[in-house]
């Protein structure tokens, strides 16, 4: 009998109702394991209306009890992180240390939503005027919805929630219907750390239960992790709907090597960051630019890394890249390196037609690696979301800014030099939200904020950190005056003197 992956709504599981189902499928086989329930409008409804009814009573909870919940579920979480990596291997694809790794940054978020009573703090002005003080401090939405990408099913999910639910929202998730077993088991996990019923739910679905978070009056802020075209839908629908919005979009992401850089250490990093989990990560490094007279030996040095990557199921120890999460998407980016060459590029490494042995069925797709790379070329210009490296060349740091600073998106980029002073003329110049030196991810840690530039970001706010705690509240500023103790009314002695 098939698994049935379904929605979980009022702190239980809920089964689909509305006869429609997706496939989740083993990327390393290509065998469909389960399928997963179709939210319908009126099961979205159900989750809102349960995460509605519950925030009547988390809204004014202690932050002692959130984050005496939000504590228990951290240890939960360290305790099954294998078991939740599993998960992932098995629906993504991703290598085992992978999937480890995304939990892991996960619970960063959650570690920073434990001390929320700090973020929360308010402030206080006395004696603005006499006897008047003004008193600023942060409330919750309400209703909060999460929409997330098939590419990291429980790290982008945790980007999101636990810092919702500790300021005070309910929280509506509906995850990539590619891989959704992750985030039901969160669910479970934080069942069992006692969060309430309704406070956390999750709607499996198509753009049916998308477009009706999107326009359900009940949900007051929407955030969003994919692609730059339907980043920039989500926020459009969502603003036209009154909604807060957060929308984080697609990326291509530039590594700049100057001359003076260690090109063993460039390298390393371009392979690690360009092939790591098959390219399948908004921060992947997809380009990278060379300056100068170093480009045909860092090209060689990339190369002899590439080929030795160890290319198989997610489960299977000896594996440093898995498959892609579906053949569709493998087809798309095998396009991309099958045309390189008729647009002018240099094919190093063709990785496409790459199968596994004893795998054959499965959604493989081996390391490609293309050189000068004209920027007119379509595997330049798209965002590819596979293990696709581009090298373009440049003649100067001038020229290589510039190329850099003209592609539409603005996620994030790095330089590797050995200069300092290059270094901090780039992360000033460059039109990127994040930025590393000598760091090819450059992904901030738990406690700043995540979020690029331009056709990356859609929305004022970036993602967790700071700006996740101020998306997920509202200013307030309460301005009091009460008369002085010793002007009491004649009669009530309040043991003041009135001789002020």
């Amino acid at each position: 009998m098939t698994k049935i992956v379904n929605h979980w709504i009022g702190g239980k599981t809920a089964e689909g109702a509305s006869g429609t189902y997706g496939p989740v499928t083993n990327p390393a086989t290509g065998e469909v394991t389960s399928k997963v329930a179709f939210a319908s409008v009126e099961e979205v409804d159900a989750a809102v209306a349960a995460a509605k009814d519950a925030f009547r009573t988390w809204g004014q909870s202690s932050l002692a009890q959130r984050t005496s919940i939000l504590f228990r579920f951290r240890a939960l979480l360290d305790a099954h992180r294998d078991e939740i990596a599993e998960l992932i291997t098995a629906e993504h694809g991703k290598v085992h240390s992978d999937a480890l790794g995304e939990v892991a940054r996960g619970l960063e978020i959650v570690d920073l939503a434990c001390g929320i009573n700090v973020q929360l703090k308010g402030e206080l002005s006395t004696q603005v005027a006499s006897r008047v003080d003004v008193a600023s401090i942060r409330q919750p939405l309400g209703v909060v919805a999460g929409i997330t990408p098939f590419n990291f099913p429980a790290m982008v999910p945790m980007w999101m929630f636990p810092l919702a639910i500790a300021c005070g929202n309910t929280f509506v998730l509906k995850p990539s219907e590619k891989d959704p077993s992750a985030s039901v088991r969160l669910a479970e996990l934080l069942a069992e750390a006692g969060l309430p019923d309704g406070v956390f739910n999750v709607v499996h679905g198509d753009k049916v239960a998308v477009d009706r978070l999107l326009e359900h009056p009940d949900v007051k802020a929407v955030s969003f992790v994919g692609s730059t075209p339907i980043a920039r839908y989500i926020h459009t629908t969502a603003s036209a709907n009154g909604k807060r919005v957060q929308a984080l979009g697609g990326a291509k992401n530039h590594m700049l090597v100057l001359p003076d850089a260690d090109l063993d250490a460039a390298a390393d990093a371009a392979v690690s960051a360009a092939y790591g989990s098959a390219g399948e990560r908004c921060m992947a490094i997809s380009a990278v630019v060379a300056v100068g007279a170093i480009g045909d030996e860092l090209v060689e040095k990339i190369r002899e890394r590439a080929e030795k990557i160890t290319i198989g199921p997610g489960d299977d120890p000896a594996s440093e890249m898995g498959p892609l999460i579906t053949a569709t998407h493998r087809d798309k980016v095998a396009s991309y390196v099958a045309g390189a060459a008729d647009e002018g590029a240099e094919v190093v490494l063709d990785g496409t037609g790459y199968t596994v042995d004893g795998f054959e069925n499965g959604h493989w797709i081996g390391i490609s690696l293309l050189d000068k790379v004209p920027t007119t070329a379509k595997a330049y210009q798209d965002e590819i979301f596979g293990p696709v490296l581009c090298v373009l060349r440049a003649e100067t740091y001038e020229e290589a800014l510039d190329l850099i600073n003209s592609s539409p998106f603005g996620n994030g980029t790095a330089i590797f030099t050995r200069d300092g002073g290059a270094a901090r003329r780039f992360q000033l110049e460059v039109e990127a939200g994040m930025v590393g030196v000598n760091v090819p991810i450059p992904v901030p840690v738990g406690y700043h904020s995540f979020g690029g530039w331009k056709d990356s970001l859609f929305g004022d706010h970036h993602i967790y950190g700071n700006d996740g705690t101020h998306f997920y509240t509202r200013g307030k500023v309460v301005t009091t005056r009460w008369p002085d103790p010793a002007d009491a009314p004649s009669g009530v002695d309040l043991g003041f003197p009135r001789n002020h």
